[in-house]
Formats: structure tokens, C-alpha cells, sequence
């Protein structure tokens, strides 16, 4: 078994690819078969496996999320209690909650089963830049 803790720097909401990073971990092991589990250390962003092929695929799944969840200053969040760590907070927990924090990926001769177009992204829910941290773990 192997474990390494990536740390992902975060410019705001959006995307963050670290496909490279996964795929160089599991290189590094010599595993051949097995399970790549990842699992991020916050609850206020998540993980998700999407296209990394047409930034557009980014693009509209940032802007889905915002009209899915405002801000908590929009006047349809006016019920939202959990506010004192800005306006961003509390609708990135519920963003959060809609995704994932962990992902499984077979390893198969000794690479991730992802498909052509499938990249392992960490998506970031707060407006601040962040340093976040994933874990990989290779069984």
C-alpha cells in the first residue's frame, strides 16, 4: 500500500486538474492492478472525474453550480444561518455536499482506468484562493 498527500493551490471557485500528478503517483508505486482511492481533506470543496478535452465542459459546469446554489448574500438564500465565514461559505458546503470528496479508480497494468476524455479534477466551491489537500491511496 502506498499514500501520498497532494497539495492543490486554488485561485477560486473552479476546476483543478491533477490528473498528471494521480497518474505519475501510480507510475511510481509499480502497482499493477489494484485501487487508486482519492479523497480530499475539506468539506467545503470536491472531486469529480469530467472531460478535460473543451475548457467549455469547465465553464458551464462552474456556471451551473452558481445558478444551482447563489451566494449566500442572494436574496434566495436569505435562510441560510452558517454566514459568518462570508457569503461563499455556507453555498460551498452545499456544493460540496452535491459532489463528491471521494473517487475510486481501478488500476489496471499499472495505470488508471479513466477513459480518453476523462481528467481528475478538484473543484474548489469558496471565492479565496485555498491550499487544499488530496489523498491518494494505492491498494
Amino acid at each position: 500500500m502506498s499514500v501520498i498527500r497532494l497539495g492543490i493551490e486554488t485561485r477560486g471557485q473552479g476546476l483543478y486538474e491533477f490528473t498528471d500528478q494521480a497518474h505519475e503517483f501510480v507510475r511510481e508505486t509499480g502497482c499493477e492492478d489494484g485501487l487508486l482511492t482519492v479523497f480530499v481533506r475539506h468539506t467545503s470543496c470536491s472531486l469529480t472525474i469530467q472531460e478535460n478535452a473543451d475548457p467549455d465542459v469547465q465553464r458551464d459546469l462552474n456556471e451551473f453550480f452558481r445558478r444551482l446554489v447563489p451566494p449566500g448574500n442572494d436574496p434566495s438564500m436569505h435562510w441560510l444561518r452558517h454566514t459568518m465565514e462570508g457569503p461563499d461559505d455556507m453555498p460551498a458546503h452545499i456544493k460540496a455536499v452535491l459532489n463528491q470528496t471521494s473517487i475510486g479508480i481501478p488500476v489496471v497494468e499499472g495505470r488508471m482506468g479513466l477513459g480518453t476524455w476523462q481528467g481528475l479534477y478538484l473543484f474548489e466551491h469558496r471565492d479565496q484562493p485555498h491550499r487544499r489537500e488530496v489523498l491518494l491511496h494505492l491498494g
